[in-house]
């Protein structure tokens, strides 16, 4: 009996790691989240909150099932931990039972006081709104943008870095040209030239973002294709008389896809910096919605006060714990990745 129950939850956890399931849980998740931002859902406006119902769940169970893929590295596991969760933050924070983060209630309380009948978790900001929902509301839209960006960055970079190195000649030398050119420019700059002229908006912040990372990632994908557009499988799918494209998909893409998600984790952590740092800059996300950019922002000249640099602390501290969590899937999949 019990031989048969280890078999059947066996059975059960490949089919909840497969990836048919992950993506399905992924679109679950994240396209809700996406269209919630986009279309106007916030604190003041709960017509969209609806949106977020499937994705509760799904943000759960993939949390479990990195929990359960990457048991074998600790890092990877406290990494996922620390993502996860503000990720189901930005899908739950919507039905918790917080106050109105735009609502000034009663500016400069301390952290953990109460003032006119209402206990402060995390104090107030110097416009009397609070802290606690400033903070978990303020994720959303760094997440949204920040891995929408960074997701839109590597399609392009991928196609362009396997264009270049499966086809090469011309093609190679033009794509290399071009991305060589936009790679000279530090990349803090560049961010600022793009949002300088297009406006800050979270578009444009994916603009900014593709145009910034696409180059390098197409130079990492381009490398990992000349290295492997020579083995055997490669020239099966040629002797078939498969097409370019469907080498370049099939047989290519899923090869190299192990320092592809690595440098992934590593560089939305990089993007997260970048978005907190344009938005601290007035080139970012804009008011009046709470962000922890803008809570930076704002908060930096009372922060001169000792006791007054909370405002300061809380949201940097917020920003720190996702960037580390990111950091840390990277180094648990690299050592799973050489174990392997």
């Amino acid at each position: 009996m019990n031989i048969n129950n280890n078999v059947v939850e066996k059975t059960l956890m490949q089919k909840l790691t497969s990836l048919k399931v992950t993506f399905a849980l992924i679109f679950l998740m994240w396209v809700p989240l996406v269209a919630f931002v986009i279309l106007g859902g916030s604190p003041s406006n709960a017509d969209y909150n609806w949106l977020l119902y499937p994705a509760i769940p799904a943000a759960v169970l993939l949390y479990l099932i990195c929990m359960i893929s990457w048991r074998e590295s600790w890092i990877a596991m406290l990494g996922c931990t620390l993502v996860f969760f503000w990720l189901i933050v930005a899908v739950c924070v919507p039905f918790l039972p917080l106050i109105d983060p735009n609502k000034p209630i009663a500016p400069y309380v301390g952290i953990m006081s109460e003032k006119k009948d209402i206990f402060f978790w995390l104090g107030t900001d110097f416009k009397g709104r609070d802290m606690l929902s400033r903070v978990l509301w303020g994720c959303q839209r760094v997440i949204v943008w920040g891995v929408t960006a960074t997701l839109i960055a590597y399609i392009i970079g991928a196609i362009l870095g396997l264009l270049a190195g499966y086809v090469s000649g011309w093609m190679d030398e033009f794509i290399s040209f071009v991305c060589n050119i936009l790679l000279s420019f530090p990349i803090m700059v560049l961010f600022i030239l793009i949002l300088t002229f297009m406006g800050a908006s979270g578009f444009n912040i994916i603009v900014a973002v593709t145009f910034a990372s696409a180059p390098a990632i197409m130079r990492i994908v381009r490398g990992l294709t000349y290295d492997i557009k020579s083995r055997d499988y490669v020239f099966a799918a040629q002797t078939r008389g498969e097409s370019p494209w469907y080498i370049m998909v099939i047989e290519l893409l899923p090869n190299v896809r192990g320092p592809i998600i690595v440098d992934a984790c590593l560089r939305l952590g990089y993007t997260t910096v970048a978005i907190t740092t344009l938005t601290f800059l007035g080139l970012g996300l804009q008011p009046p919605d709470p962000d922890w950019g803008l809570m930076i922002k704002e908060a930096a000249p009372q922060a001169k006060l000792l006791k007054f640099a909370y405002m300061l602390v809380i949201p940097s501290i917020a920003v720190s714990t996702l960037i580390l969590g990111f950091n840390l899937m990277a180094d648990g999949l690299r050592e799973m990745s050489l174990r392997d």
